[in-house]
């Protein structure tokens, strides 16, 4: 999703499934039941509208799908059942703002609200209300999952003992890895380029409040947030978290649907809003983005500074690490003496994840080496800065082992341990839980073997 000024929030594959099981299912006079697990049917409609839509998707089918597919389903009624017994209680505002993410998703990979109707066969209001039902069950079952999986703990024993037990055909690949340092320079933008940007944003607000154009259409002709242009510069329904604080503070205090807003700046640009509706805590509204324009004048700039400042560091007058603390403007790294950190992988990163720019430097530069000064687009702001990147050190394709992959392993010792014991909780509620299978769908090699025990 392209919402640049907006701050991402994504929803699982399996929940996408789900979503669009629900939003395709057809009213049926006859409904063919399945399988029964509690007092809760399967039909064979949700298995086929599932298996189409898993199609659709390209989401893999380990055997055979009309084996694999209604006992996911009913393992998913198991933990909803026990969500329902320890009141496993899901926030509102939560399942709202991932249902908006979902929609505008949707809305920017085919086109309109309309289109999403005619796709799903739904109007947006009941398909929006089953989103929302699904995203509830699906964070229900994660918590359900977490909390049968709480108590495991593992200790370097715990881990040590694991990997020697592992076969070797079992112990993964680890791709060539690299952690790497970035400083980086945002040029600087002439005030005239600034005041130009503004005076545009002026004129679309009096073209609006003249009554010449719609604010939507100028955003469709004009705004530079391409996720949001095309449907009219609307972000859709969002909380305060979800939007940068100098655009929350002017949008939420707008109340008069015609008018438009001061022009508003953050890191992404400038802004004009203009408000849809509130809804409690959240409000949707349309903007218009503009960036004022970096010249090739003002890189080479910031290119010869960042020069200067590395011939600094490499003649030792001070640290790669110094400068960063105090001359980097990426925010992101510039407290972590540049550090580039990969979310749960640490530092490290295999090439493909780093920004195309910055890969293609590291890959020339030797542990310790320093690059010259590239030009590269800054991912989170969508505009061109000025970088240097310190190796700091390359990892080379290696079977994993517990001196250079220790997280890695513990990952995987933790995924087993938790995966047992869901599988044994699982056996012991399938046990426990009444199961009917009608003819014809019995005659699976299921993953759990209790499901038939009334056959056996």
């Amino acid at each position: 999703m392209q919402l640049s000024f907006i701050r991402k929030y994504a929803l699982g594959a399996a929940a996408v499934v789900t979503v669009a099981l629900a939003a395709t299912s057809q009213n049926n006079i006859v409904e063919e039941v399945a399988w029964v697990v509690g007092d809760q049917p399967i039909y064979k409609s949700q298995i086929e509208e599932t298996y189409q839509q898993m199609r659709y998707e390209r989401v893999p089918i380990n055997g055979d799908p009309y084996c694999v597919i209604p006992e996911q389903l009913a393992i998913e009624k198991l933990y909803l059942h026990q969500a329902e017994i320890d009141t496993v209680e899901v926030q509102d505002a939560m399942v709202s703002q991932q249902v908006e993410a979902r929609i505008n998703m949707l809305i920017e990979n085919i086109g309109s609200k309309e289109k999403i109707e005619e796709y799903f066969r739904k109007p947006l209001p009941e398909f929006r209300e089953q989103l929302a039902q699904t995203i509830r069950d699906n964070y229900r079952i994660m918590q359900v999952q977490d909390n049968i999986t709480s108590d495991i703990k593992t200790t370097p024993s715990d881990i040590r003992r694991y990997f020697s037990d592992l076969p070797e055909d079992s112990i993964p690949m680890v791709p060539l890895q690299v952690e790497t340092q970035i400083m980086t320079l945002n040029p600087e933008i002439p005030r005239a380029e600034i005041e130009d940007v503004k005076a545009r944003l002026r004129d679309f607000t009096d073209q609006v409040n003249r009554g010449e154009n719609p604010f939507s259409t100028l955003a469709i002709l004009y705004s530079e947030d391409e996720g949001t242009a095309r449907r009219g510069g609307e972000t859709g329904l969002l909380g305060r978290a979800q939007l940068e604080s100098e655009y929350a503070a002017v949008a939420f205090n707008l109340n008069d649907p015609k008018k438009v807003s001061k022009i508003v700046e953050t890191q992404y640009g400038f802004h004009i809003i203009q408000l849809i509706e509130k809804r409690g805590d959240r409000i949707n509204t349309r903007h218009i983005l503009l960036r004022p324009k970096v010249s090739d004048a003002d890189l080479t700039k910031a290119i010869n500074r960042l020069d200067s400042i590395r011939t600094d560091i490499m003649d030792k007058k001070f640290t790669f690490e110094d400068a960063t603390a105090y001359l980097s403007q990426d925010k992101d790294t510039r407290n972590n003496r540049g550090v580039m950190v990969n979310g749960q992988n640490g530092s490290r990163f295999e090439m493909s994840e780093l920004p195309a720019e910055v890969a293609k430097v590291v890959d020339k530069l030797e542990p310790g080496e320093i690059s010259e000064p590239f030009i590269m687009i800054d991912p989170a702001r969508n505009c061109e800065v000025v970088a240097i990147v310190k190796l700091t050190n390359r990892i080379p394709a290696h079977r994993a082992n517990m001196s250079d992959d220790y997280q890695l392993i513990k990952g995987m010792c933790e995924s087993s341990l938790k995966k047992k014991k869901l599988t044994d909780w699982l056996d012991k509620k399938i046990n426990d839980t009444y199961v009917r299978i009608e003819d014809g769908w019995d005659n699976c090699e299921f993953t759990h073997k209790g499901w038939l025990k009334l056959k056996r």
